[in-house]
């Protein structure tokens, strides 16, 4: 086990460099099954659900070859057997190898994904897609046996547009006899990612990034080059930080678009930056104003943005209220910021209020999923004194590269051995 040490309360300033989207490159990963050929993927990040995902690739029979952020895949010799229960629960991206071999083979059989506990977080439309294309789905002790004589383009509404049934639809569908509609789709920036790299292998495609996608089944799909988007995620992470401690922080290889939502809020608060095409710089404001924000599916205020967030509203005079609407569990961070100093009252499990501003003193803390990890690291950043994060694993899941970046723009952060 790992620990994160960090003596707080440094000024940061210089540059930060956004890697691969970790929610479009776990995507991407599994999806390569799908091709007939050598896929290659450049700007994949280098985080701990990769390592994860590329065993289960290797596990399944592809070769892999990864350098200096490149990954090649051939999945060519690759055969649909059961995933155990040891590689599926690593992660809870896993559930896109059900989409993938599905979509290739009609067959796949592994068990529950794993991942934070931030929830529930069913794959109930997930499997509701994948009847409508004509599946047979059996359920025994969390093992998923999915099965099809044939997929058969359908018409498929989602209950609610999750990013992850909308993306194993995708995978299933692309290879399906005639043509899939699905409506009330996820719009979120990975979705596009992954409709365009499926394009690039001759996959037909429309309507990705809107509610209603479109997509015309194939019989082939070849190799190709595709590339990962810059992490939102990561971006919106490090501006969040940037308010809280920076003096010109710039923030660079990003897509400003990805964080618009995130960064209206942070123009409510008071918060002075600079947007250029691919790039912001932002310092810390002496006076923040109290905010409101509600958690929503892009491009709405991103519920992996919500638990950094409410570090920085620490920072902020009066009371802000945040609304959570996505996870009912997600706020596992607040009882770690209130040791820490700050005022914050549980209104439900869906809705704090956040009392400001308060100081933020180091103490141990836990990192209790990867998103509230992020959140104690940044307070852990602002606060006096040192403080020390323990399940860091959690943290370096989706953050490339942590370490590095924060040394390099003037903090005093290491990790070590417990």
């Amino acid at each position: 086990m790992k620990q994160i040490i960090i003596n707080g309360g440094k000024v940061l300033s210089g540059e930060i460099k956004i890697s691969g989207a970790k929610n479009s490159a776990v995507a991407l990963v599994p999806a390569s099954i799908l091709s007939d050929g050598i896929v290659k993927i450049d700007n994949i990040p280098a985080v701990s659900d990769i390592d994860a995902l590329t065993e289960t690739l290797l596990y399944l029979g592809a070769k892999v070859k990864r350098e200096d952020g490149l990954m090649e895949i051939d999945a060519t010799k690759i055969k649909s057997i059961p995933i155990p229960q040891n590689l599926s629960q690593k992660l809870r991206a896993s559930y896109y190898f059900m989409g993938a071999l599905l979509g290739k083979f009609k067959y796949a059989e592994m068990y529950f994904p794993g991942g934070c506990s931030i929830g529930a977080r069913p794959i109930d439309q997930t499997l509701k897609a994948f009847k409508l294309l004509g599946a047979n789905i059996e359920e025994n002790a969390d093992m998923y046996k999915i099965s099809a004589e044939k997929l058969v383009g359908a018409h498929i509404y989602l209950d609610m547009p999750s990013v992850g049934a909308t993306i194993n639809t995708l995978l299933a569908a692309v290879r399906a006899e005639g043509v899939t509609r699905l409506e009330n789709a996820a719009k979120e920036p990975e979705v596009v990612n992954v409709a365009t790299f499926l394009n690039n292998m001759g996959a037909k495609i429309t309507g990705a990034g809107t509610s209603e996608i479109k997509i015309v089944g194939v019989n082939h799909l070849n190799g190709c080059f595709s590339e990962v988007i810059p992490d939102r995620i990561e971006a919106g992470t490090y501006t969040i930080l940037g308010a809280l401690i920076g003096q010109e922080l710039k923030i660079s290889n990003i897509i400003p678009d990805h964080i618009e939502s995130l960064l209206s809020k942070l123009k409510e608060m008071g918060v002075s930056f600079i947007v250029n095409d691919d790039s912001l710089i932002i310092s810390s404001a002496p006076k923040m104003r109290a905010v409101e924000v509600k958690t929503l599916g892009y491009p709405g205020f991103p519920t992996d943005l919500q638990q950094p967030l409410t570090a920085l509203l620490t920072q902020c005079n009066g009371k802000s209220r945040l609304e959570e609407t996505i996870y009912e569990n997600r706020f596992k961070n607040v009882d770690y910021l209130n040791k820490m100093g700050a005022s914050i009252d549980k209104k439900t499990n869906r809705i704090i209020y956040v009392h400001g501003k308060t100081d933020l003193k180091g103490k141990t803390v836990i990192a209790t999923d990867l998103r509230a990890g992020a959140c104690m690291l940044l307070a852990g950043l602002k606060a006096s004194g040192k403080t020390t994060i323990n399940n860091v694993e959690h943290i370096l899941r989706g953050y490339e590269n942590l370490i590095e970046k924060l040394r390099a723009v003037g903090a005093d952060i290491e990790i070590v051995d417990a």
